[in-house]
């Protein structure tokens, strides 16, 4: 993952309408962490070296009953599949998302819109038409991979991007079959441009359902658990990096369940603080469970270098908690601008691009405050100066901070009073016009309100909110950790945002009582 932490989360971002908007984010905010983990440290191995790997994996899975050497590494995993229960049309033909799939094909025919999503010919108002599941609801309900992921067949096979309008003779040939195996039997009664259409209707469905699995399945308890327990079976085969990563992965998962702690009440300085005692005791866990793996190299140097990285993390997120006012106005504009896209959406854009959008803008506001910072602290502790692992190591400790920091700006974003004041104005502004420039009247209204609230000049303040999104726009094509570096100290100055260090960095570091500081 040689991209930026922005860019890549709002890579294969495909959000159901129907689940929770704050949970289908922090997923994916994980998911770029835990893909981080694994391609940095070169955990991949765990699922590769063995016949089928150590750890049940999604591809692995559905190979079982087709390849006689593949079998189920959990049998628990094994047991749930077994234990999936028959397929019942009923349920997948009756859920929210296939009805409200129909009543937009209604309308659209009403209208004379309607055009067969396979074909492309039109359906007229008098004409028959089927709904399909592009990948078939049978395939799904019988699919290892889904089942292992633990996500709902009747969910999945209902959301929009596998639900297309077509006519009947289609949709009643095709039944349970894959595209492929459904053109290969009725090919000759279509086009090639038909047959293409078809192709590209199902590569999209496919793609979206396999980061819907991968996300869920790859962020689990369960995952994390399995890959633990392997480390004990090939750690003789584990170097130093394979070793980093392994502690990491404990920290990660530690650190989350600070977040999975929270109660109904809400404050961020309090989560921060949470946030700084999780990766203590991540790291702490972490030199407990692999003690023996951590003794293979140098005697005791890693364990000491890891202290030093932990000190070091712990110290980002408790300085920040002692600076949460400022931190909050230095991301403000980050989370109203989120809230526009989210609340009013006054480019009108459609529900995926919109939640990708919103990824995006909270991550830049996280890589502002803490993107800089993290670099060069890694950079100078003795793992830090590493050869190779070094330069591993800084580049996933920007990408966990940021991602922890985005997913508390997450949770800010949806539980502070501040935002709530801000939701509750928008409610009560009127909620209908016939005017073409309604929604950005709505946008204006937002952002004067949200101006107010902090005492902050509505001009300047639109000023910040423009800039954000040039901000997100100038990160995400960094295509290493220098440039996101100096890009990073370019916005800081922009903003007039100060480093939270003063004087040399090398001097700070060596300082055991130095403290960042947020101005």
């Amino acid at each position: 993952m040689n991209k930026s932490y922005v860019l890549n989360s709002g890579v294969d971002f495909y959000p159901d309408q129907y689940e929770n908007i704050m949970d289908s984010i922090f997923k994916q905010y994980e998911k770029v962490i835990i893909e981080s983990l694994i391609t940095s440290f070169g955990l991949d191995f765990i699922v590769k070296d063995r016949y089928g790997g150590d750890v049940d994996t999604i591809n692995n899975v559905r190979k079982i009953g087709t390849d006689e050497e593949m079998t189920y590494k959990n049998k628990q995993n094994q047991m749930d599949y077994d234990n999936r229960g028959k397929y019942d049309s009923h349920a997948y033909h009756s859920h929210k998302g296939y009805k409200e799939k129909n009543k937009q094909i209604s309308i659209q025919k009403k209208d004379g819109t309607l055009k067969d999503a396979y074909t492309g010919e039109s359906i007229g108002y008098n004409g028959k038409s089927d709904l399909d599941h592009v990948i078939a609801a049978k395939e799904i309900h019988d699919d290892a991979g889904r089942v292992l992921a633990g996500l709902s067949g009747v969910d999945l096979a209902n959301s929009n991007e596998n639900l297309e309008a077509t006519n009947p003779r289609t949709n009643r040939t095709k039944k349970a079959d894959s595209m492929n195996d459904f053109l290969d039997k009725y090919g000759d009664e279509y086009t090639e441009y038909q047959k293409d259409k078809m192709r590209e209707k199902d590569a999209i469905a496919r793609k979206s359902y396999e980061a819907k699995l991968a996300k869920e399945y790859y962020t689990s308890r369960k995952f994390a658990k399995d890959v633990a327990f392997s480390a004990g079976n090939v750690g003789v085969r584990m170097g130093l990096r394979q070793v980093l990563g392994f502690v990491f992965t404990e920290v990660w998962f530690t650190v989350k369940e600070e977040f999975d702690n929270l109660d109904g009440s809400f404050d961020f300085a309090e989560l921060l603080n949470s946030i700084g005692n999780g990766i203590k005791s991540g790291f702490k866990n972490a030199k407990e469970k692999y003690k023996e793996l951590l003794a293979k190299f140098t005697d005791g140097v890693v364990a000491g270098a890891l202290s030093s990285i932990s000190t070091t993390l712990c110290n980002i997120f408790f300085t920040t908690a002692k600076n949460v006012v400022k931190i909050i106005r230095q991301t403000y504009a980050s989370l109203v601008q989120a809230g526009k896209v989210l609340f009013i959406n006054p480019d009108s854009l459609e529900f995926g691009e919109r939640m990708r959008a919103i990824v995006k803008i909270l991550a830049t506001g996280a890589s502002i405050v803490v993107g800089t910072t993290v670099s060069e602290a890694i950079g100078k502790t003795p793992i830090g100066t590493m050869p190779v692992v070094g330069d591993i190591v800084q580049t996933f400790c920007g990408t966990l901070v940021t991602g922890v920091m985005s997913c508390s700006l997450l949770y800010f974003f949806d539980r502070s009073e501040l935002m709530n004041k801000l939701v509750n104005k928008l409610n009560d502004l009127h909620t209908f016009s016939s005017e073409v420039n309604y929604f950005y009247r709505q946008a204006e209204y937002f952002e004067r309100y949200a101006a107010e609230l902090m005492s902050i000049d509505i001009e300047q303040f639109k000023e910040e909110t423009e800039l954000y999104y040039s901000f997100a726009l100038e990160i995400e094509n960094t295509t290493s950790e220098v440039e996101l570096n100096i890009k990073l100290k370019n916005i800081l100055n922009k903003i007039g945002v100060k480093i939270p260090w003063e004087g040399e960095f090398d001097s700070f570091m060596s300082n055991k009582n130095a403290v960042l500081v947020f101005e």
